[in-house]
């Protein structure tokens, strides 16, 4: 019966884990009157087709006074040409070309430096290259919250929805990331961001060093900036629907597999009481799993499929809110059993990362 008891100990701590993402920040659709300028940034490798696409929407945001600052991180496609193609056509771009360098080889955060250092202005919003805004309004809700003493905006970067499993299960990664970073920020904890949808004050940048500490982790210029710098009194977060930015996400296994392994690599580098936090959920989902199981064939499998069934209600009603907040309604069943994929998935990537490091961003 000792299992069992155990067993029941940890569907209560999920349900703990639960009530706590339940804590999700709300945004006001209400844009608030901005004049200051600021300088969007976006970091583009071999990003041509993207950059075609997304150039006329971030030049038509609804902005009084902002730059766009458009960097070429030594790509070899024709990335070079479609922004200057552009250029001539639009005062406010400005282009910054990297070249690849040795101490630098191929660094996200080297190439974004030299953007920063570019920017005429102190207030800085970043996406990336194949980030479309849900509006023309997007940069006006995300430049509005850096005002006072606020320096760190966070916001929110779904994929776009398209056919198949491995869509949902992306999409269901990105609303589980953002529903924790989103609530533990909402307490006055905020430990990563996405670089899809970032603002933060080139004074920030610089007081905290920029990338300095981290300058040879191929990721990071976006959770583990965000993870050394970001306070309870200097951050906020935007999550009003109209100032998301939509990614196209990977069409295969093998690339998001990979990409994964990036993501997942800068998890160690976080605070200890993050990675205590974040670890400890990780581990209380795996061992649910595990004694669910075990205590299925040992006990009354009657009481056993009870205790189940009370812990996936509990994960599905909870994470509605965030789900629906995020315009992710349609992933909330497949929870359950899309946790379970996730937990063995991130198991593997956390195998290969202690075994084989990763030098470079794609």
């Amino acid at each position: 019966m000792a299992l069992l008891y155990v067993l029941g100990a940890i569907i209560l701590l999920n349900c703990a884990y639960y009530l706590l993402f339940t804590k999700f920040p709300k945004s006001s659709s209400n844009l608030k009157p901005t004049r200051f300028p600021v300088s969007l940034i976006v970091c583009a490798k071999n990003e041509a087709e993207n950059l075609q696409h997304n150039i006329p929407k971030w030049l038509s945001q609804e902005y009084p006074s902002f730059e766009l600052i458009l960097i070429n991180d030594a790509s070899v496609d024709d990335t070079a040409e479609v922004m200057e193609r552009f250029a001539t056509k639009d005062a406010r771009i400005k282009i910054v070309t990297v070249q690849n360098n040795e101490a630098f080889w191929a660094s996200k955060k080297y190439a974004l430096t030299l953007g920063i250092k570019r920017a005429v202005n102190k207030k800085l919003v970043f996406t990336d290259a194949d980030c479309t805004p849900a509006s023309n309004k997007w940069l006006s809700f995300m430049a509005q919250h850096l005002q006072g003493e606020k320096e760190l905006v966070l916001g929110y970067g779904p994929y776009q929805k398209k056919p198949g499993l491995l869509n949902k299960l992306i999409r269901y990664e990105t609303l589980m990331t953002a529903t924790q970073y989103f609530s533990y920020a909402n307490m006055g904890m905020p430990y990563m961001g996405v670089g899809r949808n970032l603002a933060y004050t080139s004074d920030l940048f610089y007081a905290n060093r920029g990338y300095m500490s981290h300058i040879k982790v191929p990721s990071g210029d976006d959770d583990l900036f965000v993870n050394e710098s970001a306070t309870s009194s200097n951050t906020i977060f935007c999550t009003a629907p109209e100032a998301f930015t939509y990614s196209i996400p990977k069409k295969s296994w093998k690339a998001w597999y990979r990409q994964k392994r990036r993501h997942y690599s800068t998890a160690t580098r976080y605070k200890l009481k993050y990675r205590l936090l974040l670890g400890g959920y990780y581990s209380l989902n795996l061992l649910f799993w595990v004694l669910a199981v075990a205590c299925f064939f040992l006990f009354d499998w009657r009481i056993v499929l009870g205790m189940i069934l009370f812990r996936f209600f509990m994960q599905i009603l909870c994470f509605s809110k965030a789900a629906k907040r995020l315009r992710e309604n349609d992933i909330t069943p497949y929870a359950p059993l899309f946790e379970l994929f996730l937990i063995l998935f991130q198991l593997r990537i956390f195998i290969s990362n202690s075994t084989t490091k990763q030098s470079r961003w794609t």
